[in-house]
C-alpha cells in the first residue's frame, strides 16, 4: 500500500480510537501530502511522500528548538507529539557508524581533499542517504572528515 494511503488508514484508525493528538498530527500530514500532490500535478510516489514527511519533521525539530529558547514547554510537547507521529512513517535513521562509512565512500568517489570540497560531497551524499540521515548531521560529519583529511 502506498505511504499516503497508509497514513490515511492510520488517520481513520486514530479517529475511531479517539486519539485526538495522533488524529490532529495525521490530519496535518495528510494536508501536507495533498498540497505536495497539487504542486507536483500528480499522485505522489513513496519517495516524494517521504520527502514531504522529512520536510515536516525538520519543521517540527526547528520549532522545538525555537520553543526551547522561548521556554514554551506547552508548545514543545505538541511539536514533539507531532514529530513522533511523523517519524513513525519515516525510514530508520542511520547510526553514526553507518553515516561515517557512507560519507567516507562519497568523499573517496568525488576525490574531495579539504573543506573547500564540501559542496562537491554534499550533493551525491544526500542522494545516497535517501532520507535516512538529517542534512545538518551529514554536513557536520562531512566537515569533520574533510577538515581531518588535511
Amino acid at each position: 500500500m502506498p505511504l499516503s494511503e497508509t497514513i490515511r488508514t492510520e488517520l481513520t484508525a486514530a479517529m475511531k480510537a479517539g486519539d485526538v493528538s495522533r488524529r490532529d498530527a495525521l490530519r496535518l500530514i495528510v494536508a501536507s501530502l495533498h498540497n505536495a500532490k497539487i504542486a507536483a500535478g500528480h499522485d505522489l510516489d513513496d519517495d516524494e511522500a517521504t520527502r514531504v514527511l522529512q520536510r515536516e519533521a525538520k519543521q517540527r525539530r526547528d520549532s522545538i528548538e525555537e520553543f526551547r529558547k522561548g521556554n514554551r514547554e506547552d508548545l514543545i510537547r505538541i511539536e514533539e507529539a507531532e514529530l513522533a507521529v511523523i517519524s513513525s512513517f519515516l525510514p530508520a535513521e542511520m547510526t553514526d557508524a553507518e553515516l561515517n562509512e557512507v560519507v567516507r565512500g562519497v568523499i573517496d568517489e568525488v576525490g574531495a581533499t579539504g573543506p573547500g570540497d564540501l559542496g562537491k560531497v554534499m550533493g551525491p551524499l544526500m542522494a545516497r542517504l535517501g532520507g535516512r540521515a538529517d542534512g545538518k548531521r551529514a554536513n557536520a560529519v562531512v566537515r569533520e572528515l574533510l577538515t581531518g583529511a588535511q
